[in-house]
């Protein structure tokens, strides 16, 4: 089964992330209405100015709660689903409730799956780091710095997904801690970071252009619209931001998070693990030696 195919066979989750990116929207509108209003009433550039800064405060806030708590939960379970599909070929029946009872029995609490997840991402982005340093040691020749700085910024986009594999890996190895089974994710990872990051490429020219694509195509829309209303165009442009990340991260990050698991587990299973890796990366990555403790912690007791 390819990536094409179990991405349009795991819809549920990607509609249940757009629902979650319309929620975010719906709740910042409401926000924004209100909060203006109440500037309206003081009749006071002041006040508008000051209830505009508290309303991008509560949108951030409001979108953590939604995007970064329910939104990661939601996204975990789709991991579980993809990680069966790759390895199995097939989708479970009911793939929803497949996911949720697959991340409450590898987790057994969400607090788990935070902590799991918040060390793998900073352990890989610790690594990537790492990597990037060959450059820094070429930063005297001209212009070398800002080729450098690219490098480093197209390694940290174009990889952005492979914690999400390192994830998956957990569920594929269901008989180790979940700590455990992560550390050895992520040691994949580093093993085959040339494989994923000849695959990233194109990952990464998708993310950017479909952003783009999404936000000017959108703000063109809503542009005319607010035009034709006398409304500021400012407002269409923030909403057409908003609309564009909650189609990203519902159509766009779930295709790509797709083909990188797929490309990820393909090489996995068969990945010989070089265990002096573990120190090496312990000495490249504090995150990742805290994920490596904790899995010899919770496996010795």
């Amino acid at each position: 089964m390819n990536a094409q195919q179990i991405f349009s066979k795991t819809m549920p989750f990607v509609w249940a992330k757009l629902l979650l990116g319309l929620v975010t929207i719906v709740a910042s509108a409401l926000l924004f209405a209100l909060l203006m209003g109440i500037a309206w009433l003081f009749n006071s550039g002041g006040v508008g100015i000051i209830m505009f800064i508290v309303w991008l405060a509560a949108t951030a806030v409001i979108r953590f709660v939604i995007m970064h708590y329910i939104g990661y939960l939601v996204k975990a379970g789709h991991i579980a689903v993809i990680t069966e599909a790759v390895i199995t070929g097939r989708i479970p029946e009911n793939q929803v409730a497949y996911g949720k009872e697959k991340v409450k029995e590898r987790f057994a609490t969400s607090n788990v799956y935070f902590a799991v997840d918040k060390l793998i991402t900073a352990a890989v982005k610790q690594i990537q780091h790492g990597i990037g340093k060959l450059g820094d040691a070429l930063s005297f020749l001209p212009g070398m710095g800002a080729l450098t700085g690219l490098v480093k910024y197209f390694i940290e986009l174009s990889l952005g997904y492979v914690d999400e594999c390192c994830l998956g890996y957990t569920f594929y190895k269901k008989e180790h801690d979940a700590f455990k089974s992560a550390a050895d994710g992520v040691v994949i990872y580093a093993q085959n970071w040339k494989i994923l990051l000849g695959n990233a490429a194109k990952t990464m020219a998708m993310v950017v252009l479909g952003l783009i694509v999404i936000t000017f195509g959108l703000f063109l829309v809503l542009g005319i619209l607010f035009r034709i209303l006398s409304w500021p165009g400012w407002i269409a442009f923030i909403i057409s931001i908003f609309i564009a990340l909650a189609v990203k991260f519902a159509f766009i990050d779930s295709f790509i998070l797709t083909r990188t698991m797929v490309t990820y587990m393909g090489v996995a299973p068969a990945t010989e693990i070089t265990y002096d890796l573990y120190s090496k990366l312990c000495n490249i990555s504090q995150k990742f030696r805290e994920l490596f403790d904790k899995g010899k912690t919770d496996e010795s007791s």
